[in-house]
């Protein structure tokens, strides 16, 4: 069962994952250190803020409008947080590394973005959005968005 650590007043609402969730994690991430995406996942690298070690966890990254976006579906995660301080990662599928940077999106920017995002993937996350699904109001899904931080990627070439 996931545990509620902050609030979204304070921009720090962040859903720890559970056992299953954990091992579940785990498996995905393997799977694509491997060259197996599952139904579009991927593993994402980023430097430790303050260990300066890489740091991988697995996410669902999200095509819209020819841009590709990441979701963090539980919160201000430590990967939000390092992303936030590197500006970037990568992410790996089996061979396939794809270095990036990344602008985070501000909550005007986010709707149609969350709602493309609970479209393609709520029945595995929308437990994390409470209320909230693909097909809430723009004004319910500026609500959320202090709650949910978007990156819009730039892939190097």
């Amino acid at each position: 069962m996931s545990q509620h650590s902050g609030t979204a007043a304070t921009g720090t609402h962040y859903l720890r994952p559970g056992r299953f969730d954990s091992a579940f994690g785990r498996l995905v991430g393997w799977l694509a250190r491997r060259g197996v995406s599952l139904l579009g996942s991927a593993e994402l690298s980023v430097v430790g803020r303050s260990s300066g070690e890489w740091r991988s966890v697995p996410v669902n990254p999200l095509t819209y409008g020819g841009e590709t976006f990441l979701v963090s579906a539980r919160g201000h995660s430590q990967w939000v947080r390092n992303m936030r301080a590197a500006g970037g990662g990568r992410l790996t599928l089996g061979r396939s590394v794809r270095n990036f940077t990344a602008v985070e999106l501000d909550a005007a920017e986010k709707p149609a973005v969350l709602r493309a995002y609970l479209e393609r993937w709520g029945w595995e996350v929308g437990r994390f959005f409470g209320e909230v699904t693909a097909e809430s109001s723009d004004e319910e899904l500026r609500a959320a968005a202090d709650r949910h931080p978007v990156f819009r990627l730039t892939v190097e070439r």
